[in-house]
């Protein structure tokens, strides 16, 4: 229950910044005299409904669940709603703005995971690649036959958490090292152990040592994904966009109640991602919602965005199907003593959340069609495309919420989002 507590107005941002690129400030800055309520209705969406999303937005901030986000929604490719609400910083009364700057928590893996497609649609290995061949000293401690598809699946028996010192988890190759010393807690392949910090480090290991090792994984990324797509205002690495920092939204813990992580932890994440040669290609990114919006709208056009292509259709319609059958996802085990949920499928694809069928708890809503993909971060971000209604959703938000409680808000926004269609 949600109770409005007697505050200050909630800050609203809706019209944009100037924005430094012209193809981007055609794409999000509306015509003055718009009306918005027409366009929304020549592409199906009830504007009166929609606006249900910003309210509910407002009333969570008010509640002091959280403390700000920044939402956008689109539509056939069509922005429809872009809007900035609450605080950056509450506890400096500074509002949250269009242009700020998030960390993206696991709302990154998918791009991690698609720098790792790349190299599969190159030919340079396949899903079924196994680790060692890349990676020879994997093999220790009975890793050996584990794959490259069971690392994008959460299969490689990897823990959750990161028996690894800090100062270790920001250096990709030094994370390695210490995976491959690791003995696995399940046989990999055979059941789904959510890695949060290091599967996605041997990934991009991985990726990294295919390049031939002379280029960091950040600048793989910024070389073959984030500049191609026209990304300006996102990094894995402060020192490739130093400027970010200045409009960065600090990584606070709202809820320090009982959690899947330590509040400690989570915030220690947002203080790495501000230095200079810290990569942590699980999370600690920088970006913004209308950077991430051209990563949504890349997959939803079958990995094309303006004349680029980064990725084929053939591999983007493998790796957003459901490839887990039903087995369940073990980072959702503590919600059955915590919270009374049930057991659920995990519905992983290869490299993304897709949302499937069934009544159970889902961050993508309840009312998205059964093949909408995208991916979630701790207490805060989320992403989703919904391929058969053609909507693109991203929302990134300051002071983190619990992850039980945090995924269900997804889901009653993602719903809110869906019930606006009209076709």
């Amino acid at each position: 229950m949600y109770i409005i507590l007697n505050l200050a107005p909630i800050p609203t941002f809706v019209e944009p910044p100037h924005l430094r690129d012209g193809r981007r400030r055609r794409r999000f800055q509306p015509t003055k005299g718009t009306n918005m309520t027409t366009a929304t209705q020549s592409l199906g969406i009830d504007a009166d409904r929609l606006g249900l999303l910003p309210a509910a937005i407002k009333s969570d901030i008010a509640a002091e669940t959280y403390d700000g986000a920044v939402v956008l929604v689109a539509r056939h490719g069509e922005v429809i709603l872009h809007e900035a609400i609450g605080y950056a910083d509450r506890a400096a009364g500074r509002p949250v703005q269009l242009d700020s700057v998030f960390v993206t928590m696991s709302m990154f893996k998918p791009m991690t995971s698609v720098a790792v497609l790349q190299c599969i649609d190159r030919g340079q290995i396949a899903f079924t690649t196994q680790v060692r061949d890349v990676i020879p000293e994997y093999a220790a401690n009975g890793k050996g036959n584990t794959t490259i598809a069971d690392l994008l699946l959460h299969k490689a028996g990897l823990p959750l958490g990161a028996p690894v010192p800090p100062e270790v988890i920001g250096d990709i190759e030094a994370t390695t090292a210490a995976v491959c010393n690791m003995v696995p807690q399940s046989v990999p392949g055979t059941t789904i152990s959510y890695s949060a910090i290091l599967g996605h480090s041997v990934l991009a290991e991985i990726v990294r040592r295919v390049d031939g090792g002379s280029r960091t994984f950040g600048r793989i990324l910024n070389d073959d994904l984030i500049e191609p797509l026209g990304m300006f205002d996102t990094s894995l690495g402060a020192g490739l966009r130093a400027r970010l920092t200045e409009r960065a939204v600090p990584l606070v813990v709202r809820d320090r109640g009982p959690a899947l992580f330590a509040p400690e932890l989570i915030e220690g994440v947002g203080v790495a991602a501000a230095i200079e040669g810290v990569e942590i290609p699980a999370g600690g990114a920088y970006t913004t919602a209308g950077d991430w919006f051209r990563f949504a709208e890349a997959l939803r056009r079958g990995g094309e965005l303006d004349g680029v292509r980064v990725l084929s259709p053939a591999i983007l319609r493998l790796a957003t199907t459901i490839a887990t059958g039903d087995l369940p996802n073990s980072l959702w085990d503590y919600t059955r003593q915590m919270r009374g949920w049930p057991e659920m499928p995990a519905n992983l694809g290869l490299g993304f959340y897709v949302r499937g069928s069934g009544v159970f708890m889902h961050p993508f809503g309840l009312l998205s069609s059964p093949a909408t993909f995208g991916g979630i971060g701790s207490g805060s971000t989320c992403f989703w495309v919904d391929p058969d209604r053609e909507i693109s959703y991203v929302f990134l938000s300051a002071g983190l919420m619990e992850d039980s409680y945090s995924s269900e808000r997804h889901q009653r926004y993602a719903d809110l989002v869906q019930s606006a269609v009209m076709d």
